[in-house]
């Protein structure tokens, strides 16, 4: 036991020393090391980290909620035939009133989506602005938090109401000078809508709402505006499953309404796509399970290349201290003693050059989560897996080297000079 702590002791020592003593053959060695463990570890983390996020907002919005529109988000297996969804026919308050009375729904309610608004107050223009026009129920639906007012009361959904509620970025771009801008009025559509409430900034969500650089308003007052049921608007139904019930049980459920509700023939396809979060993260997976094969190719070609180089390292180690392995083995060294000693330290290299590639993932983490405002989730598993593929690359890279050095014949080699 006292003989392999010396020998532990012993490589890591002389590990280091060939670092000072061979600083740039040693540094560019280990560059490859470096690189390979950070691709993978780095590829890991962000992968692990987009899928915490993911999930987060998911509960946040809700894994039980159908949005159902003309637009399928993924392919319906095959070809993805805009042309025909484009024609289909818009969901109108019809469906929604017929899907409260499913037992197995919880809350259903109608988003109209509109984009590139140009909003005025006073003199001050802002354009490209989306707008939400939103019947009962769409805030316990979304994360919507309000700031400063109130949200709308459902007298004021209910009777189109010209009332608006201001995203945080809209906020700040109509009222620069802070300006307390509840009960004053903004225009849009040719119509003023008095202010009622400011959201808190909130980002895009994985639904697509991005309610900073947009204005909520009422259903009913912008069907009083705009034609909800041309081929240009495209009202979204968004549906909560009851809890306890099964999504996809309440999804068979709410397309046999829909399809009664709007006289689709049986045999005929759904002239609506039903959609749900979870699509999304099967299809993220697939893409995150593709990178991380692309990220092991890119680190196992690193990794090859630092392998080759602490190999190259070892065996010149080797030469160089011919003499001094004869004189071991000439005094009672073994075999596997000298092999031991030669192996741990290419095992030492090799986690050295790990250890570098940890603490840039390391350094990249505080960055994105405090420069980025991405959240960053570090998992011990990952570095156990660079530590470990570390040590297996060491242990490739120094067999060879460390067993010839064991096979020494001690006269020849203490001859040497």
């Amino acid at each position: 036991m006292n003989n392999i702590t010396q020998i532990i002791g012993t490589s890591i020592v002389q590990a280091f020393q060939e670092l000072r003593a061979n600083k740039l053959r040693t540094f560019l060695s280990l560059l490859g090391i470096t690189i390979g463990i950070f691709c993978i570890i780095g590829v890991l983390t962000v992968l692990d980290s987009m899928k915490n996020n993911i999930q987060s907002e998911m509960s946040t919005l809700g894994s039980d909620v159908l949005y159902i529109g003309r637009w399928p988000w993924m392919d319906e297996g095959g070809e993805y035939k805009w042309w025909e969804y484009w024609r289909r026919r818009s969901m109108t308050p019809q469906e929604v009133k017929a899907i409260e009375t499913l037992p197995d729904v919880q809350i259903a309610t109608l988003c109209l989506t509109t984009r590139r608004m140009t909003i005025k107050y006073n003199d001050i223009d802002l354009s490209s602005i989306s707008g939400y026009a939103v019947m009962n129920g769409f805030d316990k639906l979304q994360n919507i938090e309000i700031e400063n007012g109130r949200y709308f009361t459902a007298a004021e959904l209910d009777g189109g109401t010209d009332v608006v509620i201001l995203g945080y970025e809209v906020y700040n771009g109509l009222f620069p000078t802070n300006i307390d801008p509840l009960g004053k009025p903004v225009s849009f559509y040719g119509k003023k809508f008095i202010v009622v409430g400011i959201m808190k900034k909130v980002g895009q969500n994985m639904a697509g709402f991005d309610f900073d650089n947009a204005v909520i308003f009422p259903y009913y007052a912008a069907a009083s505006v705009l034609d909800v049921r041309s081929l240009n608007s495209d009202p979204s139904l968004i549906v909560k499953a009851a809890k306890g019930t099964n999504l996809e049980d309440v999804k068979e459920e709410v397309e046999g309404v829909l399809r009664r509700v709007r006289k689709v023939k049986p045999g005929q396809a759904n002239d609506f796509a039903i959609n749900h979060l979870s699509q999304v993260s099967q299809r993220l997976e697939m893409v995150f399970g593709t990178i991380d094969v692309i990220a092991w190719f890119i680190g196992g070609l690193s990794l090859l290349v630092g392998a080759f180089g602490i190999a190259n390292i070892m065996f010149v180690t080797v030469k160089e201290r011919t003499k001094i392995i004869g004189l071991k083995k000439a005094i009672g060294a073994r075999k596997t003693s000298i092999l031991l000693e030669f192996l741990l330290e290419a095992i030492v290299l090799c986690l050295i050059g790990g250890a570098a590639g940890i603490v840039i993932v390391l350094l990249l983490s505080v960055l994105l989560t405090y420069g980025f405002d991405f959240q960053v989730t570090l998992s011990v598993s990952n570095f156990f897996i660079g530590i470990f593929v570390s040590i297996f690359v060491g242990i490739l890279s120094g067999l060879i080297p460390a067993r010839s050095a064991s096979r020494l014949d001690p006269v020849v080699a203490i001859r040497t000079n």
